[in-house]
This record gives C-alpha cells, sequence and structure tokens, in this order.
C-alpha cells in the first residue's frame, strides 16, 4: 500500500516526517497544538497532509522555534 493519496496528492504523517527530518511525534505534537492543520483523512483514518503547504509551515517553525526562540504559544500568535 502506498503512503500517498495519488488523487490528492496528500502525504501520510510518516512520510512528512521523513521529508522534514523529524520524528512523527513532532508532526502530532504541532497538529494538537494547531500549528498545521491536516489537509484530510485517508480511507483508513489516517490524517493526510499537503506536502508543498505544510513543509512551508514547518519552515517558518523552525524558524521561529530554533534560530529566534519563540515558544509555542509565540508561534501560534504568529502563524
Amino acid at each position: 500500500m502506498s503512503k500517498r493519496n495519488s488523487d490528492a496528492g496528500l502525504i501520510k504523517i510518516g512520510e512528512l516526517a521523513k521529508m522534514f527530518s523529524v520524528l512523527p511525534s513532532t508532526i502530532n505534537f504541532y497538529t494538537r497544538e494547531g500549528l498545521i492543520k491536516a489537509a484530510g483523512r485517508s480511507q483508513g483514518g489516517y490524517r493526510l497532509y499537503d506536502p508543498t503547504k505544510t513543509m512551508a509551515v514547518l519552515k517558518k517553525i523552525e524558524e521561529l522555534q530554533i534560530r529566534k526562540r519563540y515558544t509555542i504559544e509565540e508561534i501560534k500568535k504568529l502563524l
């Protein structure tokens, strides 16, 4: 079974995590905190993400959190 939803170009959390070199738990955390949003669900109930949009947000989070030392609460206000 492919990890890609070929109809919409959406990807599962594991593939997104690999693309951004983080653990899937990091993506789960950002999703729970409302920093990123799933674009849909697979037939099996897995969250699916738009890789282009989500990668852009992840890069912004990284910039704010790591380089500028903002907290998650501060990042929420900025996004």
